[in-house]
């Protein structure tokens, strides 16, 4: 006979959604706990078995060779209705069971297990369950064992659905902080527009300058996320061909640099080394639409140490970055935020940086 559907359908197949695991590929986590379960109850069959709305879908199985059948020859569907397991000695005997092809067929399920899969509010969306073509019955250990593997597949379940969230949260973020940036960049622009003087509005440039930046800045870190870890290098190339694209036609930038592990911290700090550099660089160092390079080295120089050079061939920038300007404050609490030191190079066509950071 066919289950009844449970007195809470909507809410149970709404949980079962919010896991967005049906119809997805197969995968070594839960085929080893079917597995062990098959060997732990000494049965040919063991499924992670989902109740969807007309059908039962396989996230493993073991024995069966199929990913899902219909709900009329599910018995997994009766068992959802009960409490936290359920053993069936001899399906013949079942009265839920009749009209079941799969018990009446030959040969057919004589023996039937199920620990449920139950969310955190006691929702059930499958079951772990073992099956057999003999009657048989399970022991305590047996039964105990089976209840704790329907419960790390149900780990493995909200563990995945956290990180979709998370990752979810993390692109809203993303989303909020470009339109707050941008709705900045457009007030200053809207500010600068208003004024006729002009040092309001050199000054609005470069705030404009900075925001663009930092929305680089947050793109690139946002991109390289996922990992706790970053290859600096490579992250340190991508910045140096979006601050090409926004320096000035006569001015070029260039970023050699070797593949470097460093984490998100380190990153950022150097991201806002060499953006400064390059703002510093382009409104000092290169007056009169003079011609020149601002270039960047970065290379390991020890273990869990890196060395960060920063170089223009400019006139103008010395006199500026030597003092108090606000260009190089930012520079020097980015250096010291990772506890890195900074040093000025000598006997460089324009003005050069030396800096030594920490690769934790």
């Amino acid at each position: 006979m066919i289950a009844e559907k449970h007195p809470l359908q909507v809410e149970r197949l709404l949980a079962l959604g919010s896991f967005d695991i049906l119809d997805t590929p197969r995968e070594t986590e839960f085929d080893e706990i079917v597995g062990l379960a098959s060997a732990i109850c000494g049965t040919p069959i063991s499924v992670v078995n989902l109740i969807d709305a007309d059908r039962q879908w396989f996230k493993a199985e073991v024995g069966l060779g199929v990913r899902e059948t219909p709900l009329d020859t599910s018995i997994c569907s009766h068992a959802i209705l009960e409490r936290d397991f359920v053993e069936i000695p001899d399906t013949r005997q079942d009265r839920r069971m009749v009209g079941n092809d799969l018990v009446s067929g030959d040969p057919g399920l004589r023996f039937y297990a199920g620990a449920l899969l139950k969310t955190e509010s006691g929702l059930p969306l499958g079951t772990l369950c073992v099956l057999d073509f003999e009657p048989r019955t399970l022991n305590d250990f047996q039964r105990s064992a089976l209840q704790v593997l329907a419960r790390q597949v149900m780990k493995q379940l909200e563990l995945r659905r956290a990180l979709k969230r998370q990752v979810l949260l993390g692109k809203e973020v993303d989303h909020r902080v470009k339109n707050s940036l941008q709705m900045v960049a457009s007030l200053v622009q809207f500010e600068k527009r208003k004024s006729s003087d002009e040092g309001i509005r050199v000054a609005l440039d470069a705030v404009t300058q900075r925001i663009r930046t930092i929305s680089l800045l947050h793109e690139e870190l946002y991109r390289a996320s996922e990992a706790d870890v970053i290859d600096l290098g490579a992250y340190l190339m991508r910045l140096g061909d979006l601050l090409r694209v926004n320096s000035s036609d006569n001015v070029g930038v260039t970023v050699d640099a070797e593949p470097l592990v460093a984490g998100h911290r380190q990153v950022s700090a150097i991201g806002m080394i060499v953006s400064e550099f390059v703002a510093n660089s382009l409104k000092h160092a290169f007056p009169g639409d003079r011609r020149g390079t601002i270039a960047f080295s970065l290379r390991r120089i020890g273990e869990g140490q890196a060395e960060l050079t920063c170089q223009d061939d400019g006139v103008g920038a010395a006199a500026n970055v030597s003092g108090a300007g606000f260009g190089l404050r930012i520079i020097r609490a980015s250096v010291a935020q990772v506890g890195g030191q900074m040093e000025s190079i000598a006997d460089v066509p324009g003005y050069g940086l030396r800096i030594m950071l920490p690769l934790a």
